[in-house]
């Protein structure tokens, strides 16, 4: 029996907020143009209407005497994707996660809920792009030959509201969002309308009934997701799956997190039982030379709570009569202010020079602590002499030739100290109170500082 049978299709106006019983290209309460939305009404009584609010209604109270807990969690099974998550999937929690074709989303979601069914919770994996033979299929590819997990081959938004209201499992994956369609709404899937309606619903379902939701989402050309920015809006949790499909690593990055710190990022490996979780992702991110080559320094950026060690490389060459400026993973913007400032305070000159900057691995550093690594490489590019071995710099530059400290230096360093290397060049105000064993550390204020202490050592 359909759970929305009552409901009916109504289009109201994004103006005033008139409705109406058809489409009109004309609003026919404020005359604006192409306003009218699709949507659904319900002819039930108030206390039964589709936009009820997802909590119960409370008193007003005092927020010192509301009672705070802990959100309790659950593993996953896998470190990286609970690192993202905050720890774990939330009870009534949904979390939309996004990335391109073949990158490796329903493969996780798969090994995930796999690990959930074996720690005793209830599964359910809802199909809507494959059938229920070709997700068997991938789990005996995965290795998951007897695996216990409960698989419902379903688009109907109706049917899968009512499947999860009879199963109540405590974790449900819907792969993909786009797929799915109300039947009360004449719109194809994937369409905004769709999209929005059924996202709303089985977020409402997520909070009635405790089950965590996971939505899979599409994503555009450019590499966000598909469909109204207002879905992110409604889940609690947005994840990104970033990598190269002809690279075995792939990234997974919190944008949003209510219940966990965002700008997270799980690191994991494909291999042929599916991904598997990087315990050393900085090791990713650095390129293996037998000696130091010029061009070449390494950095601390952090991503999230973890500082992750990034090889920053620079090749500067004889340009024509409109030097380029390239970078990958860099904002090239900011490139260009740093080429300025290497000018202006250290005497070091790219105007007729081609600069390529490249962070190694496909990582995208946002944060402005690369300032100084960046400046360093080109130098060391254009001066043809290599930094020294275990050399490692962070900082944030100024336009007027100041060097910032990074945020949490102190962890930066640590992380540089276990892995091998010896010598940094950090701001003066990110120099540790206590010496790091094994690590010499020349503090500076200013750009010129900076490129007399690499002089010094090559």
């Amino acid at each position: 029996m359909s759970i929305m049978a009552k409901d009916k299709t109504i289009y109201t106006c994004n103006e005033c907020g008139g409705t109406s019983p058809k489409w009109l290209g004309k609003c026919p309460h404020c005359n604006a143009w192409n306003t009218l939305i699709e949507s659904v009404a319900s002819s039930d009584a108030p206390a039964k209407n589709r936009f009820a609010a997802l909590a119960k209604t409370a008193e007003v109270a005092v927020l010192s005497d509301i009672e705070a807990s802990d959100v309790e969690r659950t593993p996953t099974g896998h470190e990286e994707l609970d690192r993202v998550l905050g720890g774990g999937m939330v009870e009534g929690g949904v979390v939309l996660i996004g990335g391109d074709p073949g990158i490796g989303k329903s493969t996780l979601l798969l090994q995930a809920l796999d690990s959930l069914q074996r720690s005793g919770k209830s599964t359910l994996y809802v199909t809507g792009e494959e059938s229920g033979a070709q997700v068997a299929l991938r789990s005996r590819r995965l290795g998951l030959d007897h695996s216990q997990v409960k698989v419902l081959a379903e688009i109907q938004l109706e049917k899968i509201l009512a499947t999860l209201e009879a199963n109540r499992p405590d974790v449900a994956v819907i792969d993909s969002i786009q797929t799915v369609y109300s039947e009360q709404l004449t719109s194809a899937p994937g369409s905004v309308a769709q999209v929005r309606e059924c996202a709303a619903h089985l977020t409402r379902a997520a909070k009635a009934s405790g089950t965590a939701i996971v939505l899979v989402g599409h994503v555009t050309k450019e590499g966000a997701l598909a469909g109204p920015r207002v879905l992110e809006h409604m889940v609690d949790t947005v994840l990104y799956f970033e990598g190269d499909t002809h690279s075995q690593f792939r990234l997974v990055r919190a944008i949003k997190n209510r219940f966990g710190a965002v700008n997270e990022i799980g690191v994991f490996a494909m291999t042929e039982k599916g991904l598997k979780g990087v315990s050393n992702p900085s090791a990713i991110f650095l390129s293996q030379h037998a000696e130091p080559v010029p061009g070449s320094c390494v950095m601390v950026t952090l991503e999230g709570t973890r500082p992750l060690l990034v090889e920053i490389q620079a090749l500067v060459d004889m340009g024509g009569p409109s030097p380029r400026r390239l970078s990958v993973g860099l904002d090239k913007d900011r490139l260009a202010m740093l080429l300025a400032v290497l000018h202006r305070h250290a005497g070091v000159a790219c105007m007729d020079q081609d600069v390529f900057i490249n962070a190694v691995g496909g990582v995208r550093i946002g944060e402005p602590a690369a300032d100084l690594a960046v400046m360093l490489s080109i130098t060391s590019s254009l001066r043809g002499k290599p930094l020294p071995k275990g050399f490692i710099a962070f900082g944030e530059v100024g336009l007027a030739g100041e060097v910032r400290p990074a945020p949490r230096g102190q962890e930066r360093l640590k992380e540089a100290a276990k892995l091998g290397f010896t010598i940094a060049v950090v701001p003066k105000a990110n120099a540790p109170k206590k010496p790091i064993e094994g690590m010499t550390i020349h503090a500076v204020d200013r750009v010129e500082e900076a490129m007399n202490v690499v002089r010094g050592l090559t």
